[in-house]
């Protein structure tokens, strides 16, 4: 029979997937907006 995970190690398990998806959201709200720059940039709306 398999011994369950310590505390511990789930505890930082679980921290490093929080930490990935934040990561992740982050990259792609950037892309976003680098994206929605680009477009106002053709459109001639930025400075």
């Amino acid at each position: 029979m398999a011994e369950p995970a310590r505390p511990r190690q789930l505890w930082l398990r679980r921290l490093g997937w929080l930490l990935l998806i934040w990561a992740a959201s982050v990259a792609a709200l950037g892309a976003v907006a680098l994206g929605l720059r680009w477009v106002m940039g053709l459109a001639g709306m930025t400075a």
